[in-house]
């Protein structure tokens, strides 16, 4: 049976064509004996905008949540996005579908064994900068409380805390409360456990 491949192809401005990259990966489907059941295209927008405001990589996405093909061909690692956490997000996804990555310049095809091997070593240096920005952030809120900087959520005013709780002993409901208060219904759960202003731990 021929494996189903959907083609992904980028270009940054209105003056680039799509045409080539287009070109190149038929000829890679044909001499793989690929069938092709469907092509992205995003024309015109640049590699740093999120998938939000690239229409033809949000497509190609949900196609490969429904597994829709079972191979994504790309002219280019670039293509997809402009940084390594772009694109480890991307390769989780197919990951997480069974869904392969075929990149053209770079030779890479996640389906096969060398292929396997780096895209795993993508999702070590993926592990190790999410470990270094965890460790930023601890000591960020490790300074900033040493430097008497409150932390967490401010609390809602006395007043407000005290009519919510009120009306909750009152009977009435946590959404209903939330929108007679004009609080968000996670303010008045949050009231739910905690202690009173003033009263004793």
């Amino acid at each position: 049976m021929h494996k189903r491949v959907a083609l992904y192809v980028r270009v940054s401005t209105n003056e680039q064509t799509t045409k080539n990259q287009r070109r190149e990966l038929e000829a890679v489907a044909k001499r793989q004996g690929w069938h092709i059941v469907h092509v992205f295209e995003d024309a015109g927008i640049s590699g740093a905008k999120g998938r939000d405001k690239r229409p033809g990589l949000d497509a190609m996405l949900k196609g490969v949540a429904r597994k829709d093909f079972d191979l994504v061909a790309a002219w280019s690692v670039d293509r997809l996005g402009r940084s390594l956490q772009d694109l480890l997000g991307v390769l989780g996804e197919f990951h997480s579908k069974g869904v392969g990555l075929y990149l053209h310049q770079q030779g890479l095809d996640s389906t096969t064994p060398a292929g396997t091997a780096m895209f795993q070593m993508l999702g070590v240096f993926s592990e190790f900068e999410r470990a270094i920005i965890r460790e930023r952030i601890k000591a960020g809120l490790a300074r900033a409380k040493s430097e008497g900087k409150k932390l967490g959520r401010p609390r809602i005013a006395s007043e407000t805390e005290t009519a919510i709780r009120r009306e909750r002993a009152a009977g009435k409901g946590i959404r209903r409360v939330a929108r007679e208060l004009g609080v968000g219904v996670s303010v008045v759960q949050r009231l739910e456990h905690e202690p009173k202003i003033g009263s004793p731990n």
